[in-house]
């Protein structure tokens, strides 16, 4: 357990643990593993569907809450878990979200049906909730100020060898023992996080204590993205009229939602800050980006294993290259967006990853890697690496510093929330359901419509860069000397939750 003297070194400006120490090796060590975790059950989840689907006969809609039932908790409860780490100390509640998501973990991994499965992604997601927020954050209150830009640069750039042993691992895992150990895998991690985090001081946010939790904003949000997504897998499949009533019930939570965080003194979102033209402007840009980036991610490993005939090692690594081109690339691009100001990337970005995804209607039987599938996995790395960085800086020149943590945590949910309803609405939107996912000419007829949906999708986030995005936010320089800045950006699954470090989300 931390000390006192420990506890309190964070919130001193002069203390705080040193990198080169072996305390500071565990810290970073406990930050990587703790992200390592969550980063890795996202790389590999959507590879597992097609061995999921025969494994326990299963149809599409069940596939599909696989992998909402998990975004949907991590959510709708993403900003609830940073304001519990806040209060009640983030080391205490990193080792809570580490447990549960470990316990979920093992419970994925002994499903015996779809059902289970998807309450158990359920539960992970909550874990999620917890853990997300509190892996940079450890690094960001636990080192000294002078190391802290070398700290988080460290933890970004072993995040990223973690998501490029992401696919092979996971591949390796379903072709090999089986799927279960994508989940069971989860627990010796687990393991590993809480021997290190033996070293990790506490700290809490000055304050935070007096601040109610909006439990009812969280809860109204979470009855919101479920009523919206049962309505959409409902109806793609028999169950249309069935699906009527949780829409309705959706979308009066939705409505319920802002009304609370309205009136609320202390919301969950406050909805202030979608005055800022430029907030709205980048968030909308961020709803069209990661759906579109969503819906790629979990139709292509699909389309690969039951069109093409690849098994899942080769599928999760047919996609290493966007993982690859964001390591070496997106902090360059961040850098010249500092330089030109934001229009220029946000335009140009879309634009090519727009590109990549009509190159995938190439992606068809009978295709070769090297000539059909690579070429459009590349193009569309080279415009997630041109986007991720300066949209994240776009958010954080939005807003006043003072509230610069709760815009990234609000972009990087508006971002899971797209992610999350595009896997609900894609499916419907191009005539697949049942178990026609398991059919190679149907799949194959219904993954060409996706790709030019979502290519339609980042044309239209480059056009909102366009008419909505002023080439110089006026604060876009006001952090260039002050903030911590990574080496590597990896928002595949959402941008970065902590203001100022352009890092893994």
């Amino acid at each position: 357990m931390a000390t006192a003297s420990e506890a309190s070194a964070t919130e001193d400006p002069d203390a705080g643990v040193a990198l080169a120490s072996a305390r500071g090796r565990w810290v970073l060590a406990c930050a990587v593993l703790a992200s390592g975790m969550a980063m890795l059950d996202g790389t590999v989840v959507n590879v597992a569907l097609p061995t999921l689907g025969r494994d326990l006969d299963t149809s599409l809609a069940s596939l599909q809450w696989v992998v909402n039932a998990y975004m949907l908790t991590l959510s709708a409860l993403l900003l609830l878990g940073g304001a519990l780490g806040d209060r009640i100390g983030r080391r205490r509640t990193l080792v809570i979200g580490v447990v549960w998501f470990a316990v979920a973990s093992a419970l994925c991994g002994l499903a015996q049906n779809g059902g289970m499965l998807v309450a158990a992604r359920a539960l992970q997601g909550i874990g999620g909730a917890l853990l997300t927020p509190g892996s940079l954050a450890l690094v960001r209150t636990s080192f000294r100020p002078k190391d802290q830009a070398r700290a988080v640069g460290a933890w970004s750039g072993l995040g990223g060898v973690a998501g490029a042993v992401g696919p092979f691992l996971g591949g390796w895992l379903i072709d090999g023992p089986g799927w279960r150990w994508i989940f069971l895998i989860n627990v010796p991690l687990a393991a590993l996080v809480l021997f290190a985090v033996r070293h990790v001081p506490e700290s809490r946010a000055e304050g935070a204590a007096e601040k109610p939790f909006d439990v009812t904003g969280a809860c109204l949000a979470a009855l919101f993205l479920a009523g919206i997504s049962f309505a959409l897998i409902g109806a793609a499949g028999d169950s249309s009229t069935a699906a009527l009533l949780p829409g309705l019930g959706g979308l009066a939570a939705g409505v319920a939602f802002v009304v609370v965080e309205h009136r609320r003194r202390n919301p969950m979102l406050p909805l202030s800050l979608f005055r800022s033209r430029l907030f709205s402007a980048a968030n909308v840009m961020t709803l069209c980006l990661y759906a579109a980036i969503g819906g790629l991610l979990f139709m292509l490993p699909v389309q690969l294993q039951t069109t093409l005939g690849y098994d899942a090692l080769q599928a999760g690594t047919a996609t290493l290259p966007i993982t690859v081109l964001m390591l070496l690339l997106s902090a360059t691009a961040g850098d010249l967006a500092r330089r030109v100001g934001p229009t220029l990337p946000l335009v140009a970005g879309p634009l090519t990853a727009a590109a990549g995804a009509l190159l995938m209607l190439r992606v068809e039987p009978g295709a070769a890697y090297v000539t059909e599938v690579l070429p459009a996995v590349v193009v569309l790395g080279l415009g997630m690496s041109l986007f991720v960085a300066p949209l994240t800086a776009t958010v954080l020149a939005s807003v006043d510093a003072g509230r610069a943590g709760l815009a990234s945590g609000v972009n990087n949910t508006a971002a899971r929330v797209a992610q999350m309803l595009v896997v609900a609405a894609l499916p419907l939107a191009v005539g697949l359901s049942g178990t026609a996912y398991a059919d190679a000419d149907a799949l194959n007829s219904a993954f060409g419509k996706a790709a030019v949906g979502c290519a339609g999708l980042f044309v239209l986030a480059a056009a909102t860069a366009a008419v909505f995005i002023r080439p110089h936010p006026a604060s876009w320089h006001e952090d260039a000397g002050n903030t911590p800045r990574c080496k590597s950006h990896l928002g595949v699954s959402a941008p970065p939750l902590e203001p100022g470090k352009d890092c893994a989300g």
